[in-house]
């Protein structure tokens, strides 16, 4: 499987990673009455990414599926993966976020964390504090690298302008071929200023995987030049066609479809491909939340 570089890092991951986030109401069942409806089959599902070659796999505290990742990474060599996870606002202290990364590192039954998150924004003052603690972990090396999540473009200038050791390696945004909102400000600087971008809804929440999403001509076209290909492999691929430093992270909850996104890498549109697929999605309707990464 190709691996590329994480942003200005030396870590190497695949194009497209997996997300762990399922919805707010197994969330709920999974905190309040420790129920985890599907467990087994979101666990095969991560596993089935990391068998299909997929080393990178996103989760964060509040999901309530670290213990997942962990299990699906027994038997893995830890130092080929590349695992994320997030601190929550609640957390946002200096001493409440090293808690919540030994919480996070226990619940993972790892040594270290490949990139530690801010989950999203809070008060600049939480937020200067907590990156305070982020900077400490990397000091101690619990955390290989420090992002953030949710961040309009003035919070991520002003987290930025927060670092005194280290720099923020990421943001993870709502971002895909038919919601496009941070192209106009966000991703122009963070190309400026290396910093990677983890696309969640990259598939815009399922809006993006049936045939009629983008029309059977973008489907004809793109199987001229690089074979049959389905609609979610051509969305996701239009990250890797259009961007270096943005990493789509599909939800990984059925091992099927982890398999069928895999096959989105390892291929190239041209421009022309690139701009036929984007005047196809202009018309999808998709989440416009800041929230969380799923499909």
């Amino acid at each position: 499987m190709e691996k590329v570089k994480f942003g200005n890092t030396d870590s190497m991951i695949t194009p497209m990673g997996v997300g762990t986030y399922y919805d707010f109401k197994w969330i709920g069942l999974a905190k309040t009455l420790r129920i985890r409806p599907g467990k087994e089959r979101r666990i095969s599902a991560i596993k089935a990414a990391l068998d299909a070659g997929i080393n990178f796999i996103d989760t964060a505290e509040i999901y309530e599926t670290e213990p997942f990742v962990a299990e699906a990474m027994k038997g893995r060599k830890r130092d080929e993966l590349f695992i994320a996870t997030k601190v929550f606002p609640l957390h946002y202290s200096y001493d409440g976020v090293i808690k919540s990364c030994e919480r996070s590192l226990r619940k993972l039954q790892t040594d270290y964390i490949d990139l530690y998150q801010l989950h999203m924004h809070s008060s600049a003052d939480k937020v200067k504090e907590a990156l305070r603690g982020l900077e400490h972990l990397k000091d101690e090396g619990k955390i290989r690298h420090i992002g953030i999540s949710n961040f309009n473009l003035e919070q991520t200038k002003e987290a930025v302008s927060f670092m005194k050791k280290y720099e923020i390696k990421s943001t993870q945004m709502n971002f895909n071929v038919a919601h496009r909102n941070i192209e106009k400000d966000l991703v122009p600087y963070c190309r400026e200023n290396s910093i990677a971008i983890l696309a969640y809804y990259p598939l815009a929440h399922g809006m993006l995987t049936s045939e009629s999403s983008l029309g059977k001509e973008v489907l004809s076209e793109i199987e001229k030049n690089h074979g049959k290909k389905t609609m979610p492999q051509i969305a996701l691929n239009w990250f890797f066609s259009k961007y270096d430093f943005v990493y789509p992270i599909p939800r990984a909850s059925n091992p099927d479809h982890v398999k069928e996104n895999a096959g989105s890498m390892g291929w190239k549109m041209t421009p022309e491909e690139i701009e036929l697929v984007e005047k196809a999605a202009s018309g999808v309707q998709g989440p416009s939340w800041s929230g969380d990464n799923t499909t």
